[in-house]
């Protein structure tokens, strides 16, 4: 097992790359740096549509997120582990009910979700699986030495100088955002916070209260920002709208990223991951059930607090393939092909589940008995990214991608 509970042992996800603002010795040095960094974030903010990705790692299984109940198939392959019960969706796919905070966004139209998708990847592996979706690439991670996010960070316009334009609340950078100059890991907010005792701040104070050569004006810059930093404490952050975020790390991630989103830091994606999705066993238990629940509630959470923000904000919620149509002895999936997503926020054409629908049947499978895939994830991608840097832009990102119109905004 590893950090995100998968049956594999070696990752290839990149490499660490931890956040180090924040702190004494930190201000000290970026102060001694020139202009701060850090100092940036007070005109680092940004007009511009923001845009959050949530991974769930482990390869969910988008046939009980979203169960096509009007296939009679599912039922005949799933007599256990079956959903008998879900949400009412379009009369064909239902919502789990776990995943019920999403339903009054899909009745609004700020939810659509996605079914049959996936990457051209054949591996079965969650690592390579993963990879070749960070990286945006058709099916071998190897060809693209950059994650998709990195690039789109690089295609914005250069008019933005933030350190905090992208963030993955993480102990490492994922793959998602390798390559990108302006991006950072960090577990919380408070990373980027000066911890220092009384006499220990007015000391540094006192260091750069006076001069005007770089140094000085960068350290009391430096100062400032941290300042400022320090206001936007988890602990006392009051969601709006009556938002009540689960106490996971799901959902500290996403309150979070609503508290940098709110206070206009230059923020222009946001990099979260919810790993325990390898349910090869027990999927009739609970615990498949609290995995949703965790994911439903943390982002309507982060809708509701978002409030009229949130027509500016693109989520999007993907995994790196799906499970089984049947279920296995141990009453789990093992390892499939294609699974569902989840795209919610402004602009786009929520209300209808969007699926190519391949069917269930054994000769509509994907050997040896897979959902096969019908729309392929960059062409998912390229559609949110288009939002913002246009479609020409957009399909750059993505080399060799079919291109071929989902409709989702």
């Amino acid at each position: 097992m590893n950090q995100w509970g998968l049956c594999e042992e070696n990752s290839r996800v990149g490499s660490a790359r931890r956040a180090l603002i924040g702190g004494a010795l930190a201000a000290a040095i970026v102060a001694w740096a020139g202009r701060s960094a850090l100092a940036q974030v007070t005109v680092g903010k940004t007009h511009r549509k923001p845009l959050v990705t949530i991974f769930l790692r482990g390869a969910m299984d988008g046939l009980t997120a979203l169960p096509p109940t009007g296939d009679d198939e599912y039922f005949k392959n799933r007599p256990t582990i079956k959903v008998t019960n879900s949400l009412k969706l379009d009369g064909f796919f239902g919502l789990h009910p776990a995943l019920g905070a999403l339903h009054p966004l899909y009745l609004e139209g700020k939810l659509a979700p996605l079914h049959a998708v996936g990457s051209l990847d054949q591996s079965r592996s969650h690592f390579e699986a993963m990879a070749v979706m960070e990286r945006g690439a058709a099916s071998d991670p190897a060809s693209i030495p950059s994650g998709w996010v990195a690039r789109y960070l690089s295609a914005l316009p250069e008019d933005n100088p933030s350190p905090l334009r992208g963030v993955a609340f993480n102990t490492i950078l994922p793959d998602i955002l390798r390559g990108a100059t302006s991006a950072m890991a960090i577990n919380s907010i408070t990373d980027l916070q000066l911890h220092a005792s009384p006499s220990l701040r007015t000391a540094i104070e006192g260091m750069y209260a006076k001069g005007d050569d770089p140094a000085s004006v960068a350290g009391r810059e430096t100062l400032e920002v941290l300042k400022v930093l320090e206001k936007l404490d988890p602990k006392s952050y009051k969601p709006g709208g009556g938002a009540q975020y689960p106490e996971s790390n799901l959902g500290n991630g996403l309150r979070q990223t609503a508290m940098l989103l709110k206070a206009g830091v230059g923020l222009e994606t946001a990099c979260l991951d919810r790993g325990g999705w390898d349910t090869h066993v027990g999927q009739n238990t609970p615990f498949l059930a609290q995995q949703l629940q965790d994911v439903g509630d943390s982002l309507g959470a982060f809708t509701k607090d978002l409030g009229p923000q949130l027509e500016n904000v693109t989520i999007v919620v993907m995994t790196e393939f799906g499970r089984r149509v049947a279920e296995n002895s141990g009453l789990g999936t093992d390892h499939g092909r294609a699974s569902a997503w989840f795209v919610a926020g402004g602009g786009v054409k929520g209300g209808k589940v969007y699926a190519r629908w391949p069917g269930l049947k054994d000769d509509q499978l994907e050997a040896p008995g897979d959902l096969k895939v019908t729309t392929d994830y960059r062409d998912v991608l390229i559609e949110l990214a288009a939002r913002q840097i246009g479609l020409e832009k957009a399909a750059a990102l993505f080399p060799a991608s079919p291109g071929k119109r989902v409709g989702l905004f």
